[in-house]
């Protein structure tokens, strides 16, 4: 079995022999518009704001800067990392983002209506939102978070400069567009993209655990792929069952039985 290192490697080679003269801009086969998403220290508390009203007062990091993360792309893993600052731009231009669990569902707050505030600094992009204590949804969510069963962070958001290290080993996010895009609580803090190159790491753990019948589908179609320099060895052939031979026939056979039938009914 390749190891970790080798396989980055390969992929780092590979990038770099697809990239030739021109640096790659983006890792391919990355979404437009990804999901980074972080472990973080949720904090949730009942607050009165100048308007009077009760609040649920939900902080936290949506992101985490200059700490690395293991990513996929078409070539294989990477180290993927938010650089300081790269919220600095996106930030200025008080963009319209909101605030919602599982980037899903109705939102629940936003910059719009001045009850979700985004900041960054040197740990990462900070959010704290205030939300409407008569939703049942957000009871739920708070709820979750004060049992720990919510203990993660995301924020949705696009790529507008980016560069790869020389070797191609590591890619750095320099700046990132928040707008129209969301943050909040996750189930997990992975950094699950929805793409199938950036999900090949989960793919190359559950090989050995594959079933036969699916294992040997799969060896089947990759050996069906033209760009594996190495074809598979042919998946091993169950052989066809020998059949028994039949039994000798022993009494009397159905034809004999049916002749019998009708010469009796003729004697009746």
């Amino acid at each position: 079995m390749t190891d970790m290192a080798t396989l980055r490697r390969q992929a780092a080679q590979a990038r770099a022999g697809a990239a030739g003269s021109t640096t790659m801009a983006v890792p391919r086969d990355r979404p437009e518009s990804p999901q980074l998403r972080f472990s973080s220290q949720l904090r949730a508390k009942k607050v009165t704001r100048d308007d009077g009203m009760d609040w649920y007062e939900v902080e936290g990091y949506a992101s985490a800067f200059e700490q690395g993360y293991e990513m996929y792309d078409w070539y294989g893993p990477y180290t993927e990392i938010v650089s300081v600052g790269a919220a600095d731009k996106t930030l200025s231009a008080d963009p319209e983002v909101v605030f919602r669990f599982n980037h899903a569902g109705t939102p629940m707050a936003s910059t719009r209506n001045g009850r979700l505030e985004l900041w960054a600094d040197d740990h990462g992009l900070g959010q704290r939102a205030w939300l409407n204590p008569k939703r049942s949804d957000v009871q739920l969510l708070v709820q979750a978070i004060e049992d720990q069963d919510v203990r993660e962070q995301s924020f949705m958001f696009r790529i507008t400069s980016g560069h790869w290290s020389p070797d191609y080993t590591e890619y750095r996010i320099d700046a990132f567009d928040l707008e129209r895009g969301d943050v909040g609580p996750v189930t997990y803090g992975a950094n699950p993209h929805t793409t199938i190159a950036a999900r090949s790491g989960e793919f190359l753990d559950a090989i050995p655990n594959l079933p036969p019948l699916v294992a040997r589908e799969a060896l089947a179609r990759l050996g069906q792929r033209s760009d594996l320099s190495t074809a598979p060895a042919p998946a091993p052939q169950t052989p066809a069952p020998t059949r028994a031979a039949a039994a000798p026939a022993q009494g009397r056979s159905i034809s004999m039985l049916r002749t019998q039938l009708l010469v009796d009914r003729d004697e009746d």
